[in-house]
């Protein structure tokens, strides 16, 4: 996992003081390539990491070579802690390497850099919507959340002030969750402009915590989602990119015997599911609802009509 791999490079960094891009990869088991981009990861996220040129040279920390993590200082070790953070709910490792680097901080850091693990989540389920690139809001509201300090943008023809609690990563859909007038809310962070960073503090509840939050929100949202449900068969081979359409809402049973899967896949209406499956064709046969298959039955005959005199 690579925010493992990250809290590795730095501390076999702070122990040699000087590695090279090859040294990294030996020790820790990847390539080159991939030590050189985490490298310049730690780099572009604030860590003082530094490449020297020359026979001699490598990558190392500005001041020279340092074997106590408490040479960090408050914006390295929040740099840190916003990279390793969201990793540490889903691997023991990062969390075990996290605790370990809590404890050898100074404590006037530690707080910062508790908030810091805790400002980023990831969740790697899709929504069914393409990739997008990371918004260039997402580091300055992570400050924010640090730093606890209040937030205006303009979304939806508005302008906005929020108190941010924390940034989640919808497999390359960001949203922010944040506190208002009117209690707490999701924006979408490709929707959101004119960010601006104000000097107000706030304070964040105590029982907020961002992975029970976003849980939250993820369950309104799977509910509005998938208020229809529609049973159908599909070749095993073919279940993977059904699962990539429709993401949580796609749950397979067992293989029959003439290779096809049952599988049960859900969307706020039937035109949403008949809109996904009619590019298959008689691949997918759709069993139940009749409202889906009568829609299939009605794209087709439109297709039909447009088309068949060609």
């Amino acid at each position: 996992m690579r925010a493992d791999r990250l809290v590795a490079t730095l501390l076999l960094m702070q122990t040699r003081g000087r590695v090279t891009a090859a040294e990294l990869a030996r020790e820790l088991e990847i390539s080159v390539a991939t030590a050189r981009r985490d490298l310049e990861a730690l780099s572009t996220a604030g860590v003082p990491v530094y490449p020297q040129p020359g026979r001699n040279g490598g990558w190392q920390l500005v001041g020279g070579a340092r074997t106590d993590l408490s040479g960090l200082s408050a914006r390295e070790a929040q740099a840190l802690f916003l990279l390793a953070g969201p990793a540490a709910e889903s691997s023991d490792e990062v969390k075990a390497a996290l605790r370990k680097l809590m404890r050898a901080l100074p404590e006037t850091y530690r707080t910062e850099a508790r908030a810091a693990a805790g400002a980023t989540l990831i969740d790697p389920a899709r929504w069914g919507e393409e990739e997008r690139g990371r918004p260039e809001e997402v580091r300055r509201l992570q400050e924010a959340v640090v730093g606890r300090h209040r937030v205006r943008f303009d979304y939806k023809g508005s302008r906005r002030t929020a108190d941010p609690w924390g940034v989640v990563d919808k497999d390359g859909t960001w949203y922010l969750i944040a506190g208002t007038a009117r209690g707490r809310r999701t924006f979408r962070l490709d929707r959101l402009g004119g960010l601006e960073v104000t000097a107000e503090t706030f304070v964040r509840p105590e029982d907020f915590t961002l992975d029970a939050a976003w849980g939250e929100v993820v369950g309104e949202m799977e509910e509005r989602r998938s208020r229809t449900w529609a049973t159908l068969l599909i070749p095993a081979r073919f279940l993977w990119v059904l699962r990539d359409h429709f993401g949580r809402h796609c749950h397979p049973g067992d293989e029959r015997d003439d290779g096809r899967v049952r599988v049960r896949v859900g969307a706020p209406t039937p035109t949403d599911i008949a809109r996904t499956l009619s590019g298959w064709g008689a691949t997918a046969e759709v069993l139940e609802p009749s409202s889906v298959r009568a829609e299939l039955a009605r794209i087709g005959a439109e297709l039909t009509g447009l088309y068949a005199a060609e």
